[in-house]
């Protein structure tokens, strides 16, 4: 029983530019000693809390998961650390819209790890990976209704298009979305290796053999629309700055352009001192500054460590102080 569940907990997900995470997500003013609290907006398997934890022995870690059955893995993995760490089954967003209601003190750092967990692909068995004979779920918290299937096989076909296009910025959108019209009218498409099949026959060969798997695009689309993910973190960045204590610092490692896009709007919007029309001799907007942008260009993995772990090869890592209450 005991090696069955020592098998069961046994983490999956490898943590993306753990040494940058460490080293930037720390304030100045604060030596690995002292007590501080941290949030792990995204906490997954708990990769990086487990890193943080053992480098900063004075931190107090608050840990943030939607999915709760990736929480229960975190937990077992983050056990020594028992009396440092608090987890919450929800999504950032609540969490954070919800924080100081909650909570007396503001977290000293923040990260948000917006990459899919490797628990998803190889072990929760809700469609995620394309690989796969699995239910297309793809549903990573709770209360979600609509699911992958549902989206695949009721969408009209002008949605479909512009959800693939949109979201998985697929150049191939308009043959695959044809082919997904064209099988379903013959039966209700619900699995997943059965959508990656139907995508890899619907795309040129000259597509198929790229440097990624012709589905890949269409399942991020899916995923994202499913679980409201481009909202979410819109949302999210705002309350999880409105929380963070003056001096505090706050990281987001992103994987798409379109999740990259939004946080380097964020974050460009709040560094600007004025935002009055240029044309005007005198500011009258008496606008400050809300933030320091740490990482003028995203920090991106080494050579060695996509050769360690190859899914770090998009991951980007963007990092701000905050400047004003």
């Amino acid at each position: 029983m005991k090696r069955r569940q020592k098998e069961r907990y046994k983490p999956v997900h490898t943590p993306v530019l753990l040494d940058s995470v460490l080293s930037l997500l720390k304030q100045e003013s604060i030596d690995s000693q002292a007590e501080f609290l941290f949030v792990d907006a995204t906490l997954g398997e708990g990769g990086h809390a487990e890193a943080l934890l053992l480098h900063y022995p004075g931190m107090m870690l608050y840990g943030v998961d939607a999915d709760g059955e990736v929480l229960l893995r975190a937990q077992e993995r983050l056990k020594l650390y028992k009396g440092r760490i608090r987890l919450f089954n929800e999504w950032f967003t609540d969490f954070f819209k919800n924080f100081r209601q909650r909570f007396k003190i503001r977290p000293s750092g923040i990260l948000f790890d917006l990459g899919i967990s490797m628990f998803h692909y190889e072990k929760s068995g809700r469609g995620f990976s394309f690989r796969k004979d699995e239910p297309l779920d793809m549903r990573i918290g709770k209360n979600i209704e609509q699911t992958a299937e549902d989206i695949i096989n009721t969408y009209s076909q002008n949605e479909l298009f512009e959800l693939i296009k949109g979201y998985g910025e697929e150049r191939m959108a308009k043959r695959i979305t044809y082919a997904i019209i064209k099988e379903r009218r013959a039966e209700p498409i619900t699995k997943a290796h059965d959508l990656a099949g139907i995508i890899w026959k619907a795309v040129p060969p000259s597509y198929r053999y790229g440097s990624i798997h012709p589905a890949t695009k269409t399942f991020q689309a899916l995923r994202i629309a499913v679980n409201n993910e481009l909202s979410r973190l819109k949302e999210g960045l705002r309350e999880a700055f409105q929380v963070l204590e003056i001096g505090g610092r706050l990281g987001v490692i992103s994987f798409h352009s379109l999740e990259d896009r939004i946080v380097k709007h964020f974050f460009k919007e709040r560094n600007k001192s004025c935002t009055c029309p240029p044309d005007w001799p005198i500011c009258q907007c008496e606008r400050q500054r809300e933030l320091k942008i740490l990482t003028k260009k995203p920090l991106t993995a080494s050579t060695d460590e996509i050769k360690r772990n190859p899914k770090a090869r998009s991951a980007k890592l963007r990092v701000v102080e905050k400047l004003i209450a």
